[in-house]
């Protein structure tokens, strides 16, 4: 009987798919609606699979550093991210932290059961039109970043590059200050940095004007 870890802090998301995953072959389901919780429970247990959340709470993209974490400890282990974000950035993130497959929580429930069983035997997935949108990324090295950003993020870190503070930030552009937040939590997948400091020094080079 294979057994599967469900760390998402949306009760209907985890009910749904336990529900699903139950109804198939014989398997153990696990649920966790934290990281901290989901990380001791994989640790006690060792699932075959962990399926986990990007967003926990206010932090968009928290479910990154689980994923590396996992994956430094145990990198055989199959870590599927089930997350709402298609960004194609987003995406790269996850299985260059060490996610085997990526599936967004729209996708259908026989989609869900073909993802698991191909991470479950060592293959990747990515869903067609996501890998289609990540074989369209340039590569790191020479892509300009902010080709990669929504208007909106843009306007963010052009802001931040001002030095301007998350509650000015959400004056200046009428949103909320939670957006703010979150805005920048993305920013911060996108630019591969970890803190505010070094995303603020980061919006500061790449708002930098380019030379000729």
């Amino acid at each position: 009987m294979s057994r599967l870890l469900i760390i998402d802090d949306h009760p209907i998301v985890a009910q749904g798919c336990s529900a699903l995953l139950s109804s198939g072959a014989a398997c153990e389901i696990l649920a966790a609606d934290s990281l901290l919780e989901g990380f001791r429970t994989w640790r006690a247990t060792r699932p075959d699979i962990v399926i986990v959340d990007l967003s926990f709470n206010q932090r968009t993209l928290a479910g990154l550093s689980f994923i590396r974490r996992i994956h430094a400890l145990s990198p055989r282990d199959p870590i599927l991210a089930f997350s709402m974000h298609c960004d194609p950035i987003i995406v790269r993130r996850a299985l260059s932290a060490g996610a085997t497959g990526y599936l967004n929580k729209d996708a259908p429930p026989r989609e869900i059961e073909h993802a698991l069983d191909r991470i479950r035997a060592g293959r990747r997935y990515v869903a067609s039109d996501l890998a289609a949108d990540l074989a369209l990324l340039p590569e790191t090295e020479t892509r300009d970043i902010r080709n990669d950003l929504t208007r909106r993020e843009r306007d963010v870190l052009v802001l931040l590059a001002r030095g301007r503070s998350y509650r000015s930030i959400s004056a200046a552009l009428g949103i909320s200050y939670k957006t703010v937040a979150n805005i920048c939590s993305i920013l911060k997948s996108k630019l591969e940095v970890d803190t505010l400091p070094e995303l603020v020094v980061k919006a500061i080079e790449t708002c930098r004007p380019q030379r000729q």
